[in-house]
């Protein structure tokens, strides 16, 4: 087999092996790539981040607490936790929704995030 046959062939072996989430996972990452963000995993604290990818949940603050919206966005290398402080509800912020947020990376218990973060919910791939 040349290399452009030998690399189809390796993919599609890979396609039908590889656990579907890893396969989801490379689509995001891929997709990520193609829209021009940036791998979480290669995101630092304190940069201006845009990333893309998918909701993988979504919390909202009790009523009793102040008023906050979380959500996490897997790109398919790692999550981003955004948060949307003052707001409840956002039409569209769901899981399963694709989306493309932008902002100033922090740490928060460990854990990526982004603050009020600049958003457009995106079309699926």
């Amino acid at each position: 087999m040349g290399g452009t046959e030998g690399n189809a062939f390796r993919r599609m072996l890979r396609k039908l092996t590889s656990d579907v989430d890893v396969l989801d996972a490379d689509d995001l990452s891929e997709d990520a790539e193609q829209q021009g963000a940036q791998r979480a995993a290669e995101c630092a604290c304190g940069q201006e981040v845009t990333v893309f990818g998918r909701l993988r949940s979504v919390e909202y603050g009790p009523q009793s607490a102040a008023a906050s919206l979380e959500a996490e966005l897997f790109d398919g290398t790692e999550g981003v936790t955004l948060i949307w402080m003052g707001r409840r509800r956002i039409p569209g912020i769901e899981p399963g929704r694709t989306m493309r947020a932008r902002g100033r990376l922090a740490l928060r218990d460990g854990r990526k995030v982004l603050y009020n973060p600049y958003y457009e919910i995106c079309q699926a791939q």
